[in-house]
């Protein structure tokens, strides 16, 4: 059984608005991210929010073919995908961890990135690097050192694996005290690769301007 967990528990501080409640096409970008997955054929998703964001978005009363339930987050973003794991129906089998701000993900995408999982263990939607990449000092100059970007990715989600093998590596990270910003990190610690997935546009909405750029291709796409 497929099941996702949605983080959605930070503060938009570099927003500077709710980006999870603001509108894509006329509907929150969390709920866009939501109806994703279960569009995919999640078997559960379990939103990491605060109550006020879960019902300021009309996720608490909305209704779904599956089950949408909601938990609360942690001091950090690995103590919220702890939290959403936890919540986790029986019998889950794999589990795709996303970033609620990303409501580009199609369930195209997420049904790649779950294919490409089932075959190893471990899978993450990510990008090449394209842009030219430079070194700064701490007063932002650059150095005059050559970063090659040949195989660099930026990463994405969602992140999917077995359950089990994510649940082991945040057991690890707990025990070591580590901190990690994804679940590729948490998972490399174990010293298992991620096979990376490209697919169509998936940004996160991080500033203002993002918002405007998601609109538009969202109603490219429509």
């Amino acid at each position: 059984m497929f099941c996702a967990v949605i983080v959605a528990a930070g503060s938009s501080r570099r927003a500077g608005f709710d980006k999870l409640a603001a509108p894509l096409a006329g509907v929150p970008v969390l709920r866009r991210s939501v109806d994703a997955f279960v569009a995919a054929g999640a078997a559960a998703v379990v939103v990491v929010c605060p109550q006020s964001r879960w019902e300021e978005t009309g996720l608490a009363a909305a209704t779904f073919p599956v089950p949408v339930s909601r938990v609360d987050g942690g001091a950090e973003r690995q103590d919220s995908v702890a939290a959403g794991l936890a919540a986790l129906p029986g019998g889950t089998r794999m589990v795709a961890v996303h970033d609620g701000a990303r409501p580009l993900i199609t369930p195209e995408g997420i049904r790649a990135c779950l294919a490409a999982a089932g075959e190893c263990g471990a899978a993450a939607c990510a990008h090449p690097v394209v842009d030219t990449l430079k070194r700064a000092d701490a007063q932002g100059l650059s150095l005059p050192e050559k970063v090659s970007r040949d195989c660099l990715w930026g990463m994405e989600t969602p992140q999917i694996f077995r359950l089990e093998l994510l649940q082991r590596a945040y057991v690890q990270v707990k025990e070591q005290g580590l901190v990690v910003t994804d679940e590729v990190s948490a998972v490399e610690a174990l010293g298992i690769p991620t096979r990376l997935v490209q697919g169509s546009v998936n940004m996160k909405i991080t500033l203002p301007g993002d918002l405007e750029l998601a609109e538009l291709i969202w109603k490219h796409r429509a």
